[in-house]
């Protein structure tokens, strides 16, 4: 399993973690999978895992940490990403490995399918218990039906970074880049924002509305499922949210230039929209910081929480798990390694590694690592994570370490990922001014609600 420290797509996005396995099931399980999986905790002979690609520093250190626990088991890792259509092809044949690692809003999907098993008693054949290892939100990620049904790693709150010296320049102060108050958000990114000849020279606040809807639909006191999953995005607060995302939008030249003026940025380069002041703030998961960190003399940034409507702090809990196939040959090792991948001393030795790369780059700063687990991020941040001189850098970093107390779980969903995809549809089409907010967010329910109806008649 690589962690996600180095970002893999766009501002906002959380990159999922690879730690593949490939191998063989039976069948796929059918109804049997929501019974109680029974586990051993003493594992032996081969065990497969798919969708494991790309493991960095991070990544290999656990994955050795975890083989040394297991014994004599075998692992065979399938290094490539996970597909969601595969998934559930190589489950109709019966050619599931043991583990898999996949996206938390998929956990629900298969949860429902029969495709994979309930882990409670995983977790009880290793003296594991998931409201103390994880964050209460991270946990509730993995949680249908009042059963857990993945071992989750990885949490990357979100916040919003800010460009001092662009807020300087217009004379915005960062109290005023506040999600709790519209009006106001507005008028910053108002004032900071420059055009020519019609078209966005810099965005006062690039809210990344389509990055990680979930995060404004959340803030805004709204809810994309209700407590048994059932969709609701039609919900009255989510679309005050979208509303707030086209006041923001509009004000600086609407979504079709801001998202032209934003894709041609140099995003993960020394030219990025912090160094070339092409944005007085912008919403980020926390691993910006990693890329932004190389570049720090030529930047002046700090960070600001996202605040719901009470204006208390607020961030989301997303993040990649691994699930155990209900047609696993080798369930016992499954369990006993994936809980070893996210154990206290798996991290200890990520971040161990962590420090060890950076440390060979000169002015390479150590963010620290959120991986889920509260007293993993306690331990590497007071062992790693140093002042680094940079009063705006170092409050960044302070910025979300704060918040990560403050995620919440958008809930767990057979129609997890239908949900997602329809939102981001539906906040696309009500920016470009397609459809009515309202409208827009009725249209992604009812299609929703169409996935819920399917998968959950299964």
């Amino acid at each position: 399993m690589s962690l996600p420290v180095r970002p893999a797509s766009a501002v906002l996005l959380v990159s999922a973690l690879a730690l593949t396995g490939c191998a063989g099931g039976s069948d796929s399980g059918g109804d049997d999978s929501s019974e109680a999986a029974s586990f051993g905790a003493s594992p032996s002979g081969t065990l497969s895992a798919w969708a494991f690609d790309n493991a960095d520093d991070v990544g290999k250190a656990r994955l050795a940490y975890a083989q040394s626990q297991v014994g004599g088991v075998t692992v065979k890792l399938d290094q490539t990403s996970f597909d969601s259509q595969k998934f559930t092809t190589r489950a109709a044949s019966g050619d599931l490995p043991d583990v898999v690692q996949m996206d938390r809003a998929l956990v629900g999907t298969y949860a429902a399918q029969g495709l994979i098993k309930p882990l409670d008693q995983c977790y009880a054949a290793h003296h594991v218990d998931a409201s103390t290892l994880f964050y209460p939100a991270v946990a509730d990620s993995v949680k249908y039906r009042d059963q857990l049904w993945a071992v989750p790693q990885f949490y990357q709150p979100a916040a919003i970074i800010t460009n001092t010296r662009v807020l300087d320049e217009a004379g915005v102060k960062a109290e005023q880049i506040d999600t709790s108050k519209p009006d106001d958000l507005v008028a910053a990114a108002k004032t900071m924002y420059k055009a020519s000849g019609g078209a966005p020279t810099r965005l006062g606040f690039d809210p990344v509305a389509t990055g990680q809807p979930e995060l404004w639909m959340l803030a805004s006191g709204g809810k994309l499922m209700d407590d048994s999953g059932k969709p609701t995005l039609d919900d009255a607060k989510n679309v005050t949210a979208i509303e707030t995302l086209k006041k923001i939008s509009d004000a600086q030249g609407g979504h079709a230039k801001i998202k032209s003026f934003s894709d041609a940025f140099d995003t993960f380069g020394k030219n990025n929209q912090y160094v070339k002041d092409q944005v007085g703030a912008q919403a980020n998961a926390q691993w910006y910081l990693n890329v932004l960190s190389p570049y720090v003399a030529q930047e002046k940034i700090s960070a600001v929480a996202f605040k719901d409507t009470e204006g208390k702090p607020i961030t989301y809990a997303g993040g990649s798990a691994f699930v155990i196939p209900a047609s696993a040959k080798n369930p016992d090792a499954a369990c006993a390694w994936a809980l070893s991948l996210v154990s206290q001393p798996a991290w200890d030795a990520a971040a161990k590694a962590r420090s060890e790369t950076l440390a060979k780059t000169p002015g390479a700063i150590n963010t620290g690592l959120f991986t889920g687990s509260p007293a993993a991020d306690t331990a590497i941040r007071q062992k790693y994570v140093k002042a680094t001189g940079n009063a705006g850098f170092d409050a960044a970093i302070s910025t979300f370490y704060d918040i990560v107390d403050d995620g919440k779980s958008i809930g767990v969903s057979p129609a997890g990922e239908a949900i997602k995809n329809e939102l981001k549809n539906a906040i696309t089409a009500a920016l470009l001014g397609q459809k009515e907010p309202q409208q827009a967010l009725a249209d992604a329910q009812a299609a929703a609600m169409r996935s819920y109806n399917q998968t959950a008649d299964q």
